[in-house]
Order: C-alpha cells, then structure tokens, then sequence
C-alpha cells in the first residue's frame, strides 16, 4: 500500500512537471518574434513598395559614380600621388556632368502618376509574394540582405522606368 502511494505520488508530480513544462513552452513561443506564427505577412501600400524601391534605387546611386576610374588613369600617369589626385578630378567631373539636369531615381519614382506606381507595386509584389515579413521594416530588411532580390527589383523598376 505504500508502495502503490509513492506511485500515485511520483505520477502525479510526472504530470505536474508536463502541465508545468507546457505552459512554458506554450508562454515563450507566444513572445518570440522570429517564429512563422509571428511572421504573418502584414499588408503593404503603394507608398511602402515605393519607399522600398526609392532604398534600392539609392543604394545603386551612389555606387554609380566611380572616382575610381579617375584613380586608375591618374595613377598610370602620376604614380601613387596622381591617383588621388585623377580620383578627385573624377568625382568632380561626375558630379559637374550631372548637376542640373539630373533627378535622382528616388525621386522618379516618387513623381510617378498613381497608375504607373499601382502597376510597379503588382510587378513587386510578384517577387516577393514567397517572403514572409512582420513589418515593412522587416520586408525592407529582407530584401536590403538579398543582392537577388535587389536586381529583381531593380529590372522591374528599370523596365518600368523605360516603358
């Protein structure tokens, strides 16, 4: 007999310990922000996709004007002096050439007439209809990590752009 009531005892505790172990876990997955249940996708605007895309298109601006080659044909005539020296002429010369006339992609595409951003926003939305985001932020972030995602976008954008 106490032997059968040490047994009821240790069961009892055994099921305590599982409801125990349960609530935690039940408790913890509720507050990660990572799990799949989190990442439900939240609906996106227009304006959030061009916001999206006015990032990319910026981010390849500025790798767009290359003192570099400045650099190189300055160091080939001047050593190590004239390749600083071809990189700042370069930089200059970049920005002398497209002062004026020149408007920023961002700035494009924030000027475009609401059917063409509608349009761009369903292209968009093709490419990254697999994702899975909490925020716009978060889809942001996502998509900054990902060169593909980026030329996607980008030839998209371009073909929007030309078209």
């Amino acid at each position: 007999m106490v032997a059968e009531a040490m047994a009821e005892r240790t069961r009892k505790a055994e099921v305590n310990v599982v409801v125990a172990v349960a609530v935690v876990v039940i408790v913890v997955a509720a507050s990660v922000p990572w799990l799949p249940s989190r990442l439900a996708k939240k609906p996106l605007k227009v304006e959030d996709i061009m916001k999206l895309l006015c990032r990319i298109a910026e981010e390849r601006e500025k790798g767009s004007l290359k003192p570099a080659v400045g650099g190189m044909i300055g160091h080939m005539v001047g050593g190590p002096h004239g390749a600083t020296l071809g990189e700042a002429i370069g930089t200059l010369l970049g920005t002398w050439m497209i002062s004026g006339e020149f408007k920023p992609i961002s700035q494009t595409i924030m000027e475009l007439p609401p059917d063409k951003k509608q349009k761009l926003y369903n292209e968009a939305m093709t490419i990254l209809k697999d994702l899975e985001w909490r925020d716009t932020e978060h889809l942001t972030t996502l998509v900054m990590g990902s060169e593909d995602l980026k030329k996607q976008l980008l030839a998209k954008l371009e073909k929007c752009l030309k078209g």
